[in-house]
């Protein structure tokens, strides 16, 4: 079997693809619970920890943020196994420990799960991009709502107004979508629901902005509101920054695969349009494993702490885009995607440097 070097495959192919992952698809209880101590119990102490370190110097308080960010993340991590069902195998076991995660990430579950589906349903896809209630009109007639960043190819960047092109190029700037948007996402956006979901899903906010209230109100009751802020805060500024982050880097680089509708393919778009981000050891710990993205975009249904063994037990899954940490810096200067030579490029259409892994 080959690793695709095209832009199709054939149905037999796929079959064949989906037969190499199988084993690799149920989960563990074992694995899942251990999972699940080793992220809730150091989270809950050291929050507990930065509380107490709020009575000798915020400094501390701030030192032991981005680690206390690293559990909330695989925290994140494990309300995502939760929405594709692979963390149990129980549905309402994936379910109901998803719902509290969400809690713990400010995240309405079931919403978050419905477009997050889309997203898998449609990577890659021209034609069915992300969809923002702000986008002016001509920007929006590309899009529909699957969570995506949104990307524009060369051709539509150059058919927008001025005054568009601005607003998109305030969109993807680096400051704005990576150090702002992530912390407005979670403590606004996802406080609101959409008018037009099915009931789950808008029930899904409203419950889960019911249980932040109480936990809110209790917490704040207990040590404090201004203690809670001073602890929450600085955890949510980085979970959710290097969370989208993740998201951004793992589609969002040069050699990436988007097509228009008829063209597009799902397989290749897991296998192409998902990156390897290659992170230290510890990083990957923290991030659950997320960096073997084309891996988990080929079946969801993989447990995060599979993924790795799924990897490494199958060399032709190690072709794919390879992303380093230095590498993936670099794709914050690609906006736009170039349909005739097939990759990002910048505004000016320049080809930018090519990444050294081969497809």
């Amino acid at each position: 079997m080959a690793y695709p070097d095209t832009r199709t495959t054939t149905t037999n192919q796929a079959t064949e693809w989906r037969e190499l992952i199988a084993p690799y698809r149920r989960p563990n209880l074992r694995s899942s619970l251990w999972q699940l101590a080793n992220t809730l119990i150091p989270f809950m102490l050291l929050w507990f920890l930065m509380y107490l370190s709020l009575g000798y110097s915020y400094w501390i308080t701030l030192g032991l943020a981005p680690l206390a960010a690293g559990f909330h993340l695989r925290i994140f991590i494990i309300l995502h196994d939760c929405g594709h069902q692979s963390f149990f195998k129980s549905k309402k076991a994936n379910d109901v420990l998803g719902s509290i995660c969400g809690v713990l990430c400010l995240t309405p579950y079931f919403n978050w799960r419905y477009f997050h589906a889309l997203h898998h349903a449609t990577v890659g896809n021209l034609n069915q991009r992300v969809e923002g209630e702000l986008l002016p009109l001509t920007i929006k007639k590309y899009t529909q709502n699957n969570g995506d960043v949104l990307t524009l190819t060369v051709k539509e960047y150059q058919q927008l107004s001025s005054g568009e092109k601005l607003f998109y190029r305030i969109y993807r700037n680096p400051f704005l979508l990576l150090l702002v948007m992530p912390l407005l996402l979670f403590v606004v956006l996802h406080r609101l629901s959409n008018p037009r979901a099915a009931k789950r899903e808008r029930y899904s906010v409203y419950w889960t902005n019911f249980a932040l209230l109480g936990v809110t109100l209790l917490a704040g009751f207990t040590i404090g509101f201004m203690p809670l802020l001073l602890v929450e805060l600085p955890i949510l500024f980085c979970s959710t920054t290097v969370g989208v982050w993740l998201f951004y880097i793992q589609h969002q680089f040069e050699d990436s695969y988007w097509q228009q509708g008829t063209k597009w393919n799902f397989m290749v778009a897991a296998l192409r349009g998902s990156s390897y981000y290659k992170l230290p050891g510890i990083l990957q710990w923290f991030t659950g494993n997320i960096g073997f993205h084309h891996i988990h975009h080929l079946s969801p249904l993989i447990p995060n702490y599979n993924l790795q063994k799924c990897y490494e037990a199958n060399p032709i899954l190690q072709p794919g885009a390879t992303i380093t940490m230095r590498q993936g810096f670099k794709s914050l200067f690609l906006q736009l995607w170039d349909e005739e030579q097939q990759i990002m490029v910048g505004y000016k259409a320049e080809k930018p440097e090519r990444y050294k892994d081969n497809f």
